[in-house]
């Protein structure tokens, strides 16, 4: 019986190596341009790179990249073929939308995006990715992603402070039926602002739970029709998230937090934050697209 636990513990140790050794890890730090470390017990290769460009506080506390704000990318053998990657990138608020589109338009998925500190200066922020394919093609695609931080920072050393733009104006006058028009539905109305609430159904515990429980999307616009912003919340499935993730950035909404709000919950319901600044008219019919994507 030692002998076959043995063999079977050979065997195994066998198998990851012979994965681990499918990679082509010189090709993977070759395109990405720093060097990885393999785990041979695991069969992943794991790229790493510290945030030190920027100084980051946390609680008054300098904090070193060592203690959690390190970007990394993971590769292993995946079970179809090819490979996979996982990772972690960190950023300033003014990195994450761009960062997150050269993500997406390159074949990754974004599936989250969150805080991990409190009382961090400059505001810190950290994008979960993952993908699978060539472990050429995941490493451009990673190697793109970081590359955009670092252009956005040498353009302006210090991060961003504020989107940008003309300030809206202390009193709103959103035409209601423009946004109800664009979107389909009627909205609430409150002080020149405009709101939509859209229900989705769930269970919990064998418990119904809709839209007065908190499974909806909404969009809430304020501001003037020429100078707008929307923010709002997106309910989405699993498979939703990614395409209601790439049509909200090519219609220029910023993704500003992803996350889940419940557990045990069937069907499983990830929920995205965002907030937009343009004409209501555009920004309507940026949250539409959206809302589209949903219903193919």
């Amino acid at each position: 019986m030692k002998s076959l636990f043995g063999f079977l513990g050979l065997f195994s140790l066998l198998t990851t190596l012979a994965q681990a050794e499918t990679l082509d890890t010189s090709k993977i730090e070759q395109i990405i341009g720093l060097k990885g470390a393999l785990n041979t017990n695991e069969g992943v290769f794991k790229v790493t790179s510290p945030r030190n460009d920027v100084k980051i506080s946390v609680d008054d506390w300098t904090m070193p990249p060592f203690m959690g704000l390190a970007s990394w990318a993971a590769f292993t053998e995946a079970k179809m073929g090819g490979a996979m990657v996982m990772g972690d990138t960190v950023l300033f608020q003014d990195e994450v939308n761009p960062a997150m589109s050269v993500a997406l338009d390159n074949g990754l998925s974004v599936t989250a995006l969150h805080n991990h500190f409190f009382y961090d200066e400059p505001k810190v922020y950290f994008m979960h990715i993952g993908g699978e394919g060539s472990a050429e093609k995941l490493a451009t695609a990673i190697h793109k992603v970081w590359n955009k931080v670092k252009e956005i920072r040498a353009a302006n050393p210090q991060p961003r402070t504020t989107f940008g733009g003309t300030p809206l104006p202390d009193k709103s006058s959103i035409a209601a039926k423009t946004v109800e028009d664009i979107l389909g539905m009627k909205g609430q109305v409150n002080n020149g602002m405009v709101k939509i609430v859209i229900g989705r159904t769930a269970k919990m515990m064998d418990t119904k739970v809709g839209k007065e429980m908190g499974v909806n999307t909404w969009a809430a616009f304020a501001g003037a029709d020429d100078n707008a912003v929307v923010d709002g919340d997106f309910a989405v499935l699993e498979d939703q998230l990614q395409p209601v993730l790439k049509s909200l950035r090519n219609g220029g909404i910023n993704i500003v937090a992803i996350h889940h709000h419940m557990t045990h919950e069937e069907p499983r319901i990830l929920f995205l934050h965002y907030w937009g600044k343009g004409k209501s008219s555009d920004l309507a019919r940026a949250v539409k697209a959206a809302l589209d994507t949903q219903t193919k």
